[in-house]
């Protein structure tokens, strides 16, 4: 399966986890609590806006990602990836910051806030994988059987601080859209509005990144990590017995003909730039 942005970009419709209610809070809740993190994605927000989709998805999904194969996976898929993620060299930050005035503890705060993200994003894409997997006609693994494991929980107690646009100042709002522009996105990702509570912060870790993303290197990078979860999501028991058919006709349901599977595409391109990007943040700090 290759990796391709679509074109056009399809308009997507997340409904944030702050206007989410009755059933639709649920389900946040229930996919949060089943994958151990304490965000929902903007992946399966927009996916849950086509309801009969979302539902065959994820409860077709549910019991694979309440599997110890599903965990080992999301394991494999971090570890290949921080490995691909080695030959982008940027410059290091903690003295910068530290420069700047920032106490040790506060370079604690934002690297457990990257750990979130680099942990749970593993999760997120072999999801979008699987989805489009699926929605392009490719039939899961035959082997049904799994190692069930009690839901992971929320790591953290305390939801996620996020700087919206329209809480944030013109300089954060105009390095969103620099971060929009030079990604090729049409939103800014959870991951930089929850590190945007730091702004200098992400002003520098951005300022070390961009220059990478025209290299050549940063698309192999960027590749290989699809490839990887290509090949995992591939491998993955399918315990529920989700079929192709079974989420084109739910997709069919919701929506006019491919407008689903576009919108499956777009997240299932830009998440490996995005778990390469917060790996790039990762290795800024631990380089000192």
């Amino acid at each position: 399966m290759q990796r391709r942005k679509p074109d056009p970009i399809p308009a997507i419709h997340p409904l944030p986890e702050y206007l989410a209610t009755g059933p639709v809070r649920d389900s946040y809740e229930d996919t949060k609590a089943v994958l151990g993190v304490p965000w929902m994605g903007v992946v399966t927000m927009a996916f849950a806006h086509y309801p009969a989709f979302w539902d065959v998805l994820w409860s077709g999904l549910r019991p694979l990602c309440a599997s110890e194969e599903f965990g080992a996976a999301r394991q494999r898929l971090r570890e290949r990836s921080e490995a691909h993620v080695t030959i982008l060299s940027t410059p290091p930050l903690t003295a910068e910051l530290q420069a700047r005035g920032y106490a040790p503890r506060e370079i604690e705060s934002i690297a457990a806030a990257q750990e979130i993200f680099a942990e749970g994003n593993m999760a997120y894409l072999l999801i979008a994988t699987l989805a489009r997997l699926l929605l392009e006609g490719e039939s899961l693994s035959e082997t049904s059987e799994v190692n069930c494991i009690t839901p992971r929980g929320r790591p953290s107690p305390a939801p996620l601080v996020l700087m919206e646009p329209h809480h944030a100042e013109p300089e954060t709002r105009a390095l969103y859209t620099d971060m929009q522009t030079v990604l090729g996105l049409p939103f800014v990702n959870t991951d930089y509005r929850a590190l945007a509570r730091w702004p200098t912060y992400l002003h520098v870790a951005w300022a070390g990144l961009r220059p990478r993303i025209a290299d050549a290197s940063y698309a192999t990078v960027t590749q290989a990590i699809h490839d990887e979860a290509v090949a995992l999501a591939r491998a993955l028991p399918n315990p529920a017995g989700l079929t192709p058919e079974m989420l084109r006709e739910a997709a069919e349901r919701d929506a006019a003909p491919g407008e689903v599977a576009r919108v499956v595409q777009l997240f299932q391109w830009l998440l490996p730039g995005l778990v390469a990007n917060i790996a790039v943040f990762q290795a800024q700090l631990a380089r000192g």
